[in-house]
């Protein structure tokens, strides 16, 4: 695509930007070219340089692309009765649904929506194209899931012909013409106040932090806002009375984080719109995990063991295809009132192998299998590394060289003859059935 005229460079120098077209113009509620009402104007609009682009409804927008009569319809992307809203579109949220709202209660919110199972390779695929199309803009981006990232667009005004508030307006319309969905932006001088501002004007959107009003835009925000800050520690802080960014800015560093530990430290700077992390380019996978939601909901140990044997296996399979090992194994188990229980295992060297992944998962079932039945279920290995030192021979388990040759040379015929060409006695389903699932696949 063509660039548009440079920027004009004078002292009368636009400081508004249509976030339609992209001309820029002097400060205007209508767009001198194109007529729009999106006009975007800020003091600082052309001199920042760090975005954060998420785009908008990301599943249901990919689904309402792909079946336009549902353009004005609310579409709900999520598992059956018993999952959860994976996402949602804005005509749905209208309605008060929401992500990770059991579907039951979306339902009842918005009975007349459509309802589409999650297709998760075609939405890794739609992300892919995203991301080509940012990395054609810098080379500086930072994806921090499937349909957002940061860009550093620092001296990219020669390469593209303006500022990096122009350039981002081009990047986000060639988003919707050439992928078909579309994106919001958020612009700022660091990463932690790009991404805030990328929720500030949704759907497509365009919401600019600057230097001169942080201070007065943070301080009456609630403390959630922070990123890190979750559903967990904004409870506790506003139990202390600590309700908004503005009362931390208040407090000093040393009784942050003797209340709040290292979380302490990012509060102070945090509050002050202070955030020195580069935007960094390839940043490694933290974790790989595969969890299920069951139609019914399980207590026995061996229904739950059943379960967790082709969660290790699509977990195995994506760290070997990544070329990854994982130090920590991690069990996730949900109650039917969606308390959510985590349990961690460091093993003594890396793993690649789903019988390592099921064995440790198991051990840690067995400790929570005490009565209580549980909807969901997942299992996933965290602290990434380096796969050539996974898997050695372990001394106090013999067996665990042998079932490390069978599981090779099932992934072998698997390669040669398709995923289905064989199975372990434990991955074949119980008699009478198997419980219904409905699987999610998380990194």
């Amino acid at each position: 695509m063509p660039a548009d005229p440079p920027t004009p460079v004078s002292s009368q120098r636009p400081d508004a930007l249509c976030r339609d077209c992209g001309q820029a113009q002097m400060a205007a509620r209508r767009c001198d070219a194109c007529g729009s009402v999106r006009v975007v104007k800020h003091a600082e609009l052309h001199s920042l340089s760090i975005a954060h682009i998420d785009c908008d409804a990301f599943y249901a927008s990919v689904e309402k692309r792909d079946r336009p009569e549902l353009a004005d319809e609310p579409v709900i992307v999520g598992g059956g009765h018993r999952g959860v809203v994976s996402a949602c579109c804005y005509i749905a949220r209208l309605y008060g649904v929401r992500s990770a709202m059991p579907m039951f209660k979306a339902l009842q919110l918005c009975p007349q929506a459509t309802v589409i199972k999650p297709d998760m390779r075609k939405y890794v695929t739609v992300g892919r194209d995203v991301r080509v199309l940012m990395q054609e803009t810098t080379p500086l981006v930072e994806a921090i899931s499937i349909d957002e990232a940061f860009l550093d667009l620092t001296g990219t005004e020669l390469l593209h012909g303006g500022s990096p508030a122009r350039t981002l307006v081009r990047l986000v319309r060639r988003i919707e013409t050439e992928i078909g969905v579309t994106a919001s932006i958020g612009l700022s001088y660091n990463k932690f106040l790009a991404k805030l501002a990328s929720d500030l004007d949704k759907p497509r959107g365009f919401a600019i932090i600057g230097k001169a009003e942080t201070l007065s835009f943070l301080a009456p925000r609630p403390v959630g806002m922070i990123w890190g800050v979750g559903k967990a520690l904004a409870t506790k802080m506003e139990g202390e009375g600590i309700r908004t960014i503005g009362q931390i800015r208040e407090m000093e560093m040393k009784e942050l984080v003797r209340r709040y530990g290292s979380m302490g430290m990012r509060l102070y700077h945090f509050s002050r719109g202070q955030d020195d992390r580069r935007v960094t380019p390839h940043s490694p996978m933290k974790s790989i995990s595969s969890e299920t939601t069951f139609n019914t909901d399980l207590s026995a140990l061996e229904d739950l063991e059943r379960e967790l044997w082709p969660l290790a296996e699509k977990v195995s399979k994506r760290m070997k295809a990544g070329e990854h090992a994982g130090l920590t194994v991690t069990l996730k188990l949900k109650t039917p009132d969606f308390k959510l229980i985590t349990r961690n295992q460091r093993l003594t060297s890396p793993t690649q192998l789903a019988d390592r992944i099921f064995r440790t998962g198991r051990d840690l079932l067995r400790a929570e299998c005490d009565g209580r039945r549980f909807r969901l279920l997942g299992i996933g290995c965290h602290d990434l590394t380096d796969p050539r030192d996974a898997d050695p021979p372990d001394l106090a388990d013999p067996g665990q060289l042998q079932r490390a040759k069978v599981e090779r040379a099932i992934d072998t015929v698997r390669a040669k003859l398709g995923g289905r060409a064989i199975s372990k006695g434990r991955g074949l389903p119980a008699a009478g059935g198997k419980a219904g699932r409905e699987p999610v696949e998380g990194t």
